[in-house]
């Protein structure tokens, strides 16, 4: 009786196989059990590990890689324009990848460096933590506090009636 079909191809077994021991079965029944709960549990059920807040010189990379898209440290350099240091850039990178703040493709010589997140997922953490951290989680007090520093224009006013018109409407 073959019995390949039954198991994944990491267990090295051959289509056709056949197994003369029960308990060659039986721990091979169990090493793909264990391996597949294993992969469940990290996939799955595991919460990954938050990423930490950036710092204002990671926020300013971040919004150039948000604004160019995957990018080189001399792409990075250049866009900042005002004698930033390669090296500094290379290194405040280097510290980024391994936060998990930005991710790295090696495969050239050149290294290009990715925003790990989209700029409003960024952008949501960040908020997300000071409504905490400041407001006690009231997004009334904090708006109000937005606002009364410095009033929206018209265009902002407009966007923020529809976001609130809307938001309304969602209201059972």
């Amino acid at each position: 009786m073959g019995l390949a079909p039954f198991f994944p191809p990491h267990l090295g077994l051959k289509s056709g196989a056949i197994l003369l021991s029960i308990g060659t079965v039986s721990r091979m029944t169990t090493k793909f059990f264990v391996d597949s709960t294993n992969i469940l549990v990290h996939k799955t059920l595991v919460p990954r590990p938050t990423l930490p807040d950036p710092t204002p010189a990671e926020l300013e990379i971040l919004r150039v890689l948000w604004k160019k898209g995957p990018s080189t440290v001399r792409h990075v350099v250049e866009e900042f324009g005002d004698g930033t240091g390669y090296t500094t850039v290379l290194k405040l990178l280097q510290i980024m990848k391994e936060k998990g703040l930005v991710t790295r493709n090696d495969s050239e010589r050149t290294h290009v460096f990715t925003p790990a997140l989209p700029q409003h997922e960024t952008q949501r953490r960040l908020v997300m933590g000071l409504l905490e951290r400041a407001f006690e989680g009231s997004a009334q007090a904090l708006v109000m506090q937005a606002l009364a520093g410095r009033p929206p224009s018209r265009t902002e006013t407009t966007e923020l009636r529809r976001l609130l018109d809307s938001l309304e409407k969602k209201r059972p």
